[in-house]
This record gives C-alpha cells, structure tokens and sequence, in this order.
C-alpha cells in the first residue's frame, strides 16, 4: 500500500495561490442612490472609480435609485442612501455614505485588509 506524504508547501507559495484565488473572485455590488443629489454623485463616481481601478472585468454594479424602485430599498434592508451592498462574495455587507473614503471602502468589500 503506497502513502500519501503530503509536500510542505512554503508561504510564498501560499501568498501566491491565495492571490491567483483572489484575481478570480467576481463581485456583485448594488448601489442604492436618491435621486439625483450631488451625494448620490459622488458615491456613484467614487464606486465606479474604485471598481475599475480594484475589480477591473471582475464586477456587476448595479446602480437602483430608490426614488424610483422603493421596494429595492426594502429588499436589500437599506436604510440610509447612498448605501453599496455587496451581494457576492460573502459575507453580504452594508456600506453607507458617499464612498469618498476609499481605504475603507475596499476594506468593506474584502478587497484589502485592514491594517
């Protein structure tokens, strides 16, 4: 009966398989805006600017004005605007505000960590 030895895998090798699994990850991000306010603006232009320049061929946004579809607004529990929701990947996460703070931004969507 042969055995199975399990080779040590370095951390370099580790880091780097981790980074391949990262580059595939895909996002699924709505952004939950109020009409046509310069805040609504600015998130919409930080979030798109954020999401070519991070997730680049890697992410869906959708942008809802809640003005116009109200029940998107209940669905996704939004309860200030602008809201980004990150559906995928998990953990479902809430991000409010304009989005100008772009380090916490990414950190809120698991594409940095924290320092």
């Amino acid at each position: 009966m042969a055995k199975r030895v399990k080779m040590a895998t370095s951390p370099e090798a580790k880091l780097a398989a981790a980074a391949r699994r990262e580059a595939k990850r895909h996002y699924t991000l709505r952004l939950c805006v109020a009409g046509a306010s310069p805040r609504s603006a600015a998130a919409i232009k930080n979030v798109t600017a954020l999401c070519e320049q991070h997730l680049k061929g890697r992410y869906t946004l959708d942008i809802v004005d809640i003005y116009q579809k109200p029940i998107l607004a209940v669905e996704e529990g939004v309860l200030a605007a602008p809201t980004l929701v990150k559906k995928l990947p998990l953990p479902l996460r809430r991000l409010i505000g304009d989005m100008s703070r772009s380090e916490r931004v990414l950190v809120g969507l698991d594409i940095k960590k924290k320092r």
